[in-house]
């Protein structure tokens, strides 16, 4: 049997291969791109904050002394509550933000109950307290869970944005994240006392 030409052959692989595109489109590589984790948990699992209007989180907490801390029981016994948030006890501008809290203390707790909030634990916390005379309690977050809620943590892994927070009749009023420690404890007050107004006005 005669072997058929080159030519022929040619023309025959050259239809083989049109006819095996055309039953299967070859698929051009594409680069995938690697992400880093924490964007893609971020991603996955979104965090809701907190925002004005909303009412306080039903969460409980320790304070310095290791004592729980029901926030939900803290606004029905106070009609104003303010809860400031630092990065990290006896660091220089936490320490500025807790004494300016401490200085302008006699004026809010006619008015108000004021709690610090750090992710440290008790004994960092009730040695803060002690070192500095800080006449409020502070709450311990180790889990970061309410500074997450609160919208204060800098990444998913670690850090804490400075800020604070004043609830009235169990609900946000004031927000304030990102802020300087001078500025807080300042316009803490101010806030308060701005409340404490309407509370006068409507008697």
């Amino acid at each position: 049997m005669t072997a058929p030409r080159r030519s022929a052959r040619i023309a025959e692989k050259r239809s083989e291969r049109v006819e095996k595109t055309q039953e299967e489109p070859v698929l051009k590589k594409t680069k995938i791109s690697r992400v880093k984790p924490q964007y893609i948990e971020k991603n996955a699992k979104s965090e809701v904050h907190l925002e004005v209007g909303d009412e306080i989180p039903d969460m409980i907490l320790k304070d310095q002394d290791d004592n729980d801390v029901s926030l939900r029981d803290v606004v029905k016994k106070s009609k104003i509550v303010v809860i400031f948030v630092y990065p990290k006890a006896s660091t220089p501008g936490c320490t500025r933000q807790a004494c300016g809290f401490r200085d302008n203390f006699d004026d809010l707790k006619k008015y108000a109950t004021v709690y610090g909030l750090s992710a440290d634990n008790a004994i960092r916390q009730k040695n803060f307290q002690t070192k500095q005379n800080l006449p409020y309690n502070l709450l311990s977050d180790p889990k970061r869970e309410l500074i997450s809620i609160l919208g204060c943590k800098k990444t998913p892994q670690s850090g804490i944005i400075r800020s604070h927070f004043v609830f009235y009749d169990g609900k946000l009023k004031f927000k304030r994240v990102k802020i300087s420690p001078e500025e807080s404890a300042s316009d803490g007050k101010k806030e308060v006392l701005e409340l404490a107004k309407n509370l006068e006005d409507k008697k």
